[in-house]
Order: structure tokens, then C-alpha cells, then sequence
């Protein structure tokens, strides 16, 4: 079996057996109890419904969003959600050989099948890591860029998710947020409502635009001060379908 290969199932079976946690009866998980509730609702995984990489390439969707982000060689990226790997494997090639990719997902199934991707097309500078719903398993101090690339809305735990992944910023390192500006039970988020539940986590919104190339928005957050406290965090909730505020 090839390096990468062992590696990959060893990292997948190790995150596996911590994964294990179960959901308490309110449908939380017992390490997001120290975190408020998100109000709001959440889509179910992988239903977004994206047109081919060939399409989406078409209109250099990919390019457009990594030239928006700043990506540059020898930058060490992390792509969360990253499912079949269209982001990833563009990403490795941005970087190139002296930069790191990190591709994470929570489905097994989906890293297993990038997995044997990134072997066949020798992307030796790309890694694998499963995360959870509340945490992404980030290393600390290790990201000049953070991607949540249609997928911000699938997260269940945005407070806990987003606590647990700021640590793993660089000095100037960014979170980059691309979704689509309606409901999030239907595969998008409003804007007001995503930097309020970034800000609650103490992040700052340094950039934000709306592309069609991007099929939503792009938005670009950076860590500002010290992190609140778990039990500090005050959630947000929709006042209406246009603007969010704290709760």
C-alpha cells in the first residue's frame, strides 16, 4: 500500500475513535455544551448541488476566489469542507511545492476518496485531516488562510467551531467565507448574520464583496484581541431576513 494511502487511513481512523462522542438528548454533542446554541437552522451535508469542476472552472471560480484571498506560493492553506477536493487540488497547485495544503472534512467516506486523489495527481504538498461538527482539529499557529467554501452553513456548532479554529491563524493569517445570501436551512447564510457570529467569537470583517463568478459573496475575517470566554459568547439570531443582532 503507498505512504500516502496508510497515512491517510491511519489519520482517518484516529479521528474516527475521537469522534465517538454521542449526542446528549437535546442533540448537541458533549464537547459543544460549554458554547450557546446557535438559533438558527442548519442544511444537511453535502446537498449544495455545484455544477461540474469543468463549469465551475468555466467561469474561474476557483482563481477568482484565491486571487480575492491573496493566495500566493508558498502559503500554507487550510480547506475545510473540502469534499471532492475542487478547492484543494487548485490550492496545491497556487501554492506550490513550498507552501502546505490541508484538506479536512467530517466525512469519512469523502477524505477517503480524496485521499486517492490527491495519490493519483502527486500532490505531495496537500494533507488529510477529519474534523468534527464543533471543532475542525486545526493545529495551533499553522494557517496563513483559512477556507469555508460553501459550506459555513452545513456547521452546526458555529461558536464552538469558530473558537476552536482561530488559534490555528498565523500573525496576519485570515478566515475567507464564500456562501450565498439567503436562508441557512437552504444552502446559504445571510451576511448579517455571519459577521455577527464571527464577531461574537472576536473576529473583525476586513473584507467583504459580492461576485456571481463566486455564486454568493466573499467575506475575509481576521482574529482581533484576545478570544472570549466560552460561557461570554453571546449568540445571534435573525430580527428579520435582512439584519442580524446579538441576543
Amino acid at each position: 500500500m503507498p505512504v500516502l494511502r496508510r497515512a491517510l487511513f491511519a489519520v482517518l481512523a484516529i479521528a474516527s475513535l475521537s469522534s465517538c462522542e454521542k449526542k446528549v438528548e437535546d442533540g448537541r454533542l458533549p464537547t459543544s455544551r460549554a458554547f450557546p446554541k446557535a438559533d438558527r437552522p442548519v442544511s444537511n451535508l453535502g446537498a449544495n448541488g455545484f455544477s461540474s469542476e469543468t463549469e465551475r472552472d468555466s467561469v474561474k471560480e476557483a482563481s477568482t476566489v484565491m486571487d480575492q484571498a491573496g493566495i500566493a506560493k508558498g502559503m500554507s492553506v487550510a480547506d475545510i469542507g473540502a469534499g471532492e477536493g475542487y478547492y484543494t487540488v487548485r490550492l496545491a497547485q497556487r501554492v506550490g511545492p513550498e507552501g502546505r495544503v490541508l484538506a479536512q472534512d467530517i466525512d469519512r467516506d469523502a477524505l477517503e476518496e480524496l485521499g486517492l486523489r490527491i495519490e493519483r495527481e502527486r500532490l505531495d504538498n496537500v494533507s488529510i485531516k477529519q474534523g468534527a461538527e464543533d471543532d475542525p482539529h486545526l493545529p495551533i499557529n499553522s494557517f496563513d488562510r483559512v477556507m469555508l467554501i460553501h459550506m459555513y452553513h452545513e456547521v452546526s456548532e458555529p461558536y464552538a467551531f469558530l473558537w476552536r479554529l482561530r488559534p490555528s491563524l498565523r500573525a496576519n493569517g485570515s478566515v475567507v467565507v464564500v456562501d450565498i445570501d439567503r436562508d441557512t436551512d437552504h444552502h446559504g447564510i445571510p451576511p448579517a448574520l455571519l459577521f455577527c457570529e464571527f464577531e461574537a467569537v472576536g473576529f473583525r470583517l476586513a473584507e467583504f464583496v459580492r461576485k456571481p463568478k463566486l455564486q454568493g459573496y466573499y467575506a475575509r475575517f481576521e482574529a482581533k484581541g484576545a478570544a472570549p470566554a466560552p460561557e461570554a459568547i453571546r449568540p445571534c439570531r435573525l430580527a428579520d431576513k435582512a439584519a442580524a443582532a446579538p441576543r
